[in-house]
């Protein structure tokens, strides 16, 4: 893999609600990672402008994990591709109706936009979630197990892929196929701390594993120089391909 390649694979997510510390960051990445995802924290503080003004063109993972009635989220969806993300994502548990009315809301609202049409993901289990927290809100486990069954139903509902544990990454491709996009957070280098991540594996394993797109957040934007740990990733990355 070249170093382009690696870099294309990793997106990094910029989790502040500041204005002035997301362009910051933005500006030391651009160039050297493949994008950069906001997520609520920071949709919800600056709004469609704010992400406007952060990415400054970058490619753009918006990680709104949208869960609502089909009509609302199909809305919201609508509402998303303005910003032309390049991956955009709902909660795969919100339903065959509700899937179903986002990947064609993300279709119709990119043909009338004239651009390409967005990755549409589901998110199976949250990578902060292990076995027992699953059984402490009712669903029945192992997490796999509802991470396999939400990702067949995100697939059979159109949609390109699923946000996953890197854990999962074999089985999805392996039930899945080697088309569907599997994005994978919970990226770990080996230097950098766990944090809240049950479910963690590096980077370099992650890719090796059949991840398309790795989400890394605090081991580069809790850096020192945010910049240099982006391209020791990248570095890492390309040496193990």
């Amino acid at each position: 893999m070249t170093g382009r390649d690696a870099r294309e694979k990793l997106y990094v997510g910029i989790d502040t609600q500041d204005l002035g510390r997301a362009q910051m960051l933005a500006e030391a990445l651009r160039g050297r990672v493949g994008g950069l995802k906001f997520g609520k924290e920071f949709f919800t503080a600056q709004g469609p402008d704010g992400i406007r003004a952060a990415a400054g063109g970058e490619p753009l993972f918006l990680d709104f994990k949208f869960h609502d009635i089909p009509n609302t989220v199909a809305g919201a969806v609508r509402s998303a591709c303005h910003l032309r993300p390049t991956i955009l994502n709902v909660h795969a548990s919100g339903g065959r109706a509700m899937m179903i009315a986002a990947a064609e809301a993300a279709r119709e609202a990119s043909e009338d936009l004239g651009h390409e049409r967005p990755w549409l993901i589901g998110v199976t289990v949250l990578t902060s979630l292990d076995d027992a927290d699953l059984s402490e809100v009712g669903q029945t486990g192992p997490a796999s197990d509802q991470v396999l069954r939400l990702a067949r139903l995100a697939q059979n509902c159109g949609l390109d892929g699923v946000v996953c544990s890197p854990r999962e990454i074999v089985a999805l491709r392996k039930a899945c196929g080697p088309d569907f996009k599997l994005v994978v957070p919970g990226i770990r280098p080996a230097w950098a701390a766990v944090g809240d991540q049950k479910r963690v594996m590096t980077p370099a394993e992650a890719l090796a594993a059949g991840a398309d797109v790795l989400v890394v957040g605090r081991p580069i934007t809790a850096a020192h120089d945010p910049a240099a740990a982006a391209d020791r990733i990248v570095e890492e990355l390309g040496n193990e391909s």
